[in-house]
């Protein structure tokens, strides 16, 4: 009598994934990681030396974590054991250390490998503690997520990191042509195909290998074009995760495009973000900063824009409101840049810190009743528009306070204009001995 396992085609006698019947079986048949499985490569002399420290393998989904892992217990002699940190708990790794405690004393050592070992919490990651110190185990860790934020430092100090790289146009070249071999037939693809769906894996050989898998399941009767093959295949949105790093990557990226000056990048990240379903609101706030922080008054017009911008977008919705979006960016990345307000109001913000509750010269206070016009409030003070110059150059900080000067424009764009006459104000706040 057939068991549930069976009746969904689980038995041992299932065929693999195509991914999995091709999983390497050497660390030289890994593709894309020549600078951690080179010959000068760390993890290569590790596993030479067959002596292997804690690490946390790093990187994207599919780029060979898993792989590596499995590979670096076989080449230097330990045992592997593995664990998920999504399916696992204590008891789960009370387990794991018990049974390599005993391997321990029969001589053997362990690698466990532990997948996704960022959604254990924080006391579970100090469980691995003492087992790591004593050498217990060996700990391999794999996570797509930045260890900085995700694994507490205690751990971290006892591993070493490891970065996998998202895999080349050639690596996955290499994969499909290994399922090529495999099958004994090549992809049902015409060159432009082949090339759209190396972009469509994104870096990911475990998906590319199951797009190939599909094809090869499919089996038309000749080579597909790119139109073609995107019907055949469901396209997967691009790595972007709001909650994550990459959100925070891809903002970074899009602000200091614009920051850079370069419109053609700013607007390559700005479609990522959009077509990773980022908050277009979110990005018009950034935006709206952007014209703030790093343009000013070399061109105050990008402020206005930005808020323009904004209001489009919230006016429009997308996909038309996106345009808005692109105008902004595209405009102050052309936009001169200057951070002098930037700058000037954080030495200023500092200076007031310093200085406290000093209170204006008298000259300058306003004197509604008689009492504060005895006391000299008002008394001496110069209205400017009415002045041969329009300047009088009278004094405004508080007094005993000597002048300081922390707006020093760059003069880029409409800045150079407000340079030039605050050199003039210069010149006649020094002639009125202001």
């Amino acid at each position: 009598m057939s068991d549930l396992f069976e009746a969904a085609g689980l038995t041992p006698e299932a065929p693999a994934p195509l991914a999995d019947r091709l999983r390497p079986k050497s660390l030289d048949e890994v593709v894309g990681q020549d600078h951690l499985l080179g010959p000068e490569g760390p993890i290569r002399r590790m596993a030479a030396a067959r002596r292997l420290s804690s690490m946390i393998l790093w990187g994207p989904p599919g780029t060979g974590k898993t792989t590596i892992a499995r590979l670096l217990a076989k080449e230097a002699g330990y045992e592997f054991q593995q664990l998920s940190a999504v399916f696992s708990g204590v008891a789960d790794l009370k387990k794991a250390f018990e049974a390599s405690r005993l391997r321990r004393v029969s001589g053997h050592a362990t690698l466990l490998f532990v997948d996704e070992i960022h959604r254990f919490n924080r006391a579970q990651q100090d469980g691995f503690l003492p087992f790591v110190e004593q050498g217990v185990v060996t700990l391999v860790g794999a996570t797509t997520e930045n260890p900085s934020f995700e694994l507490n430092g205690a751990l971290l100090s006892r591993c070493q990191v490891f970065v996998l790289r998202r895999l080349g146009s050639e690596a996955l070249n290499v994969l499909l042509e290994r399922a090529e071999t495999f099958e004994g037939r090549a992809l049902p693809l015409d060159p432009a195909a082949r090339e759209a769906m190396v972009a469509m894996a994104d870096g990911d050989g475990r998906y590319v290998l199951s797009l190939a898998e599909t094809l090869f399941n499919i089996a038309p009767g000749h080579a597909l074009t790119p139109a073609e093959m995107g019907q055949a295949l469901q396209k997967r949105s691009p790595a972007y995760d709001k909650d994550r790093e990459e959100h925070y990557n891809l903002i970074s990226a899009l602000h200091k495009s614009v920051r850079g000056s370069d419109p053609d990048a700013a607007l390559y990240w700005l479609a990522r973000m959009l077509e990773g379903g980022e908050d277009p609101l979110y990005i018009a706030r950034r935006l709206v900063r952007m014209a703030l922080e790093d343009i000013g008054e070399a061109d105050p017009l990008s402020l206005i824009l930005a808020n323009a911008a904004k209001d489009a977008y919230d006016f429009l919705g997308s996909p038309e409101g996106d345009l808005a979006l692109a105008q902004i960016t595209v405009h102050m990345a052309a936009a001169p840049k200057s951070v002098a307000v930037y700058k000037a109001f954080g030495a200023a913000t500092a200076m007031a810190r310093e200085t406290g509750s000093l209170t204006p010269p008298s000259h300058i206070l306003n004197a509604p009743t008689r009492l504060m016009k005895d006391l000299g409030y008002g008394k001496g003070y110069a209205y400017d528009p009415e002045t041969e110059e329009g300047f009088s150059g009278q004094n405004y900080f508080p007094d005993g306070v000597e002048r300081r000067v922390f707006y020093t424009p760059k003069g880029e764009g409409a800045e150079a204009r407000v340079k030039e006459r605050l050199e003039r104000w210069v010149a006649l706040r020094a002639k009125h001995g202001g």
